[in-house]
């Protein structure tokens, strides 16, 4: 059969999707200090769980390591298999799942991560790994602020009246006592009639009120003097400066409920009261609902009504941060079981799982059961003991 489209050109190769990606923060996670890529990276392992990892240690940061979608990428196994080849590979050293604590307050959330190292690792080693990085998660919650955020300091201001520096003169030259003559001067030599000398070169000068023969009154200071006159009239092109937070929350105390709208003076007069109540600790939003709460139907006087609630419900004085008794930090890295996923610390964790998963995956590791104890004579069932005497007679 002949071919409808003939080409020379070779049909070009089918790609690949791109392999899925986590949500940012969540993910494959690489271990430091893994050695290189060698084709004998993972020989000693079955032939499911090598194949597994050969995988999973290709994958980008932040690839999605759930098992649902390793099982769409390896066709060869389906869920079950790749949780039972991770649970292997969890208990030969080389993944761990961890759950990390992002965001602080009521915006905490949990981020779940994968650790994978190409090398296997014993449980010690992970322990102090995860220590370490949860010991680094805590930082910014213990309030330690990084160098980059630190404040800058305070810029340099000059003097506002600097000495007046001396002019300078040439290495090892005294300092004369008396004016020299001009080096341009002719040498001595016959007496020539004088000439006018040329009027200097000086800067006019303001003419002084008082006349030359009569002495100055004293005055101030020459440093206080020019206080005006160097800083000259207010510009009224300057930026007006911004009310103060408390200014602001009384001022739009009248927006909220319009019985109590302040003018600016009535905020003006109020605003120490205000932030001494944003001093103890609340913010604006505190201070509205405390003085908008239970209103009369009618407020004759809004400047009194709202004096007299910030003097009577003023909040309590907070201790400081700094004062108040340190509490234990929260831990923000808590490992996973590989296999149900229970979290814990590292150190309850052996091999990446919990108790009950470990005794599933290993029997031999689990407990051994205590021993049988034969019960006494008079402990027995009596009912089981009279039914096997009567199946001995139904005997032949």
């Amino acid at each position: 059969m002949a071919t409808q489209h003939p080409s020379s050109a070779l049909p070009a190769p089918a790609r690949s999707a791109a392999y899925p990606m986590a949500k940012p923060g969540y993910g494959k996670r690489s271990a430091p200090d893994q050695r290189p890529h060698t084709p004998h990276d993972f020989d000693l392992l079955p032939t499911r769980e090598r194949y597994v990892a050969g995988f999973v240690d290709h994958l980008p940061e932040g690839a999605a390591m759930s098992v649902k979608t390793l099982a769409k990428q390896l066709p060869l196994y389906g869920q079950q298999a790749i949780s039972t080849a991770l649970k292997a590979l969890s208990v030969a050293g080389h993944l761990r799942r961890v759950r990390c604590a992002v965001g602080a307050g009521e915006t905490t959330r949990w981020a779940f991560r994968t650790f994978w190292s190409r090398t296997a690792r014993d449980n010690e080693w992970w322990n102090a790994y995860l220590t370490a990085e949860n010991a680094w998660a805590t930082r910014p919650a213990l309030g330690v602020t990084p160098p980059a955020t630190a404040a800058p300091p305070p810029p340099w201001v000059p003097a506002e009246n600097p000495p007046p520096t001396p002019p300078e003169r040439p290495r090892g030259e005294a300092a004369p006592d008396s004016p020299e003559p001009s080096r341009a001067d002719p040498a001595p030599g016959p007496a020539e009639p004088a000439e006018a000398p040329a009027p200097a070169s000086v800067p006019h000068q303001r003419t002084p009120a008082d006349p030359p023969d009569t002495a100055p009154a004293p005055g101030p200071a020459p440093s206080a003097a020019p206080a005006t006159t160097a800083t000259g009239p207010a510009d009224p092109t300057a930026p007006t400066p911004l009310p103060s937070p408390a200014y602001l929350a009384l001022a739009r105390l009248g927006r909220t409920d319009h019985r109590l709208g302040l003018s600016a003076d009535d905020c003006a007069t109020l605003e120490a009261q205000a932030a001494e109540w944003l001093a103890r600790g609340v913010d604006a939003d505190y201070l509205t609902a405390a003085l908008t709460a239970g209103l009369p139907a009618q407020v004759d006087s809004p400047r009194g009504f709202v004096r007299r609630r910030l003097i009577d419900k003023i909040p309590p004085r907070l201790l400081p941060a700094e004062q108040a008794s340190p509490a234990a930090p929260a831990r923000r890295i808590l490992m996973e079981c590989t296999d149900c996923g229970t979290p814990g610390r590292p150190e309850a964790l052996p091999d990446g799982l919990c108790r009950p998963c470990r005794a599933a995956h290993d029997p031999g590791s689990a407990e051994p059961p205590a021993p049988a104890v034969e019960a006494p004579a008079d402990a027995r069932d009596i009912g089981a003991y009279i039914a096997g005497l009567r199946d001995l007679l139904k005997a032949p």
